[in-house]
């Protein structure tokens, strides 16, 4: 009867030796100083917010990039020096005008004027002279149209406007107010005094309308008043 007593003791005795040998073979955790444990569920809320701060980074990204297309777009479209419609910004109000014609059933007049002595003025005077003329074009062209209307440069010394419900009496005579607007204009260089002046031609807009072909007639009108105006009194380019 003593034998297994003694079977028994061996046994618990061996199961201590085990367990202390595995209590000694067990790695210790290593814990610095000044540095938390992570949270159950921390590195997921971190990247919650990191996707958010990336999401709303690429939208502010976006925004300033569509921005940027934006004025680039109306800058292709304006001219630099005379901050007015250039040829294709001209034609896209001109398209959008006639779409708009069709659909109303409106009216309106396209107007091509071309300045007579630019090409003298920058011989004489050099091109910031006639930058200058150009300018002051500009101005009485605007003061002698609505809001509504535009008035563009299709280039060089040559200008279009948009002008909105005019029959064709009123076109015409709104054409030789413009003229006269620009032959009255007076500048001082060098100590000389000088003349520009213009020839417009019109070409009348409705639901039947083409933006290209109505460029071609008013431009053609245009020229059609250019050689008539060489037959009459003429403001000189230079005077005393």
């Amino acid at each position: 009867m003593k034998k297994p007593k003694r079977a028994s003791a061996a046994k618990a005795k061996k199961g201590r030796k085990t367990s202390a040998s595995r209590s000694k073979a067990a790695p210790k955790r290593s814990v610095r100083r000044g540095v938390k444990a992570p949270r159950r569920g921390a590195s997921a809320d971190d990247g919650g917010n990191d996707g958010a701060k990336v999401i709303r980074g690429l939208r502010t990204k976006l925004k300033q990039a569509l921005q940027r297309v934006a004025e680039l777009e109306a800058a292709a479209d304006t001219d630099f020096l005379l901050e007015i419609p250039n040829r294709r910004g001209f034609e896209r109000e001109l398209t959008r005008a006639i779409a708009y014609m069709k659909r109303y059933h409106a009216s309106g007049a396209l107007i091509v004027l071309d300045v007579d002595r630019l090409k003298p003025i920058n011989d004489s005077f050099g091109h910031a002279a006639g930058d200058e003329v150009l300018k002051a074009i500009v101005g009485a062209l605007t003061r002698q149209v609505r809001a509504s209307d535009v008035v563009g440069r299709l280039g060089g010394d040559e200008f279009a406007l948009l002008l909105w419900n005019l029959n064709e009496t009123d076109a015409k005579a709104k054409a030789a107010v413009l003229e006269q607007a620009i032959d009255e204009l007076s500048f001082v260089f060098h100590g000389q005094h000088v003349t520009a002046g213009a020839s417009a031609g019109v070409a009348l807009l409705g639901a039947q309308s083409d933006a290209g072909r109505a460029l071609e007639e008013a431009d053609a009108a245009m020229y059609v008043r250019k050689a008539c105006r060489r037959h009459e009194p003429r403001i000189r380019l230079v005077s005393n």
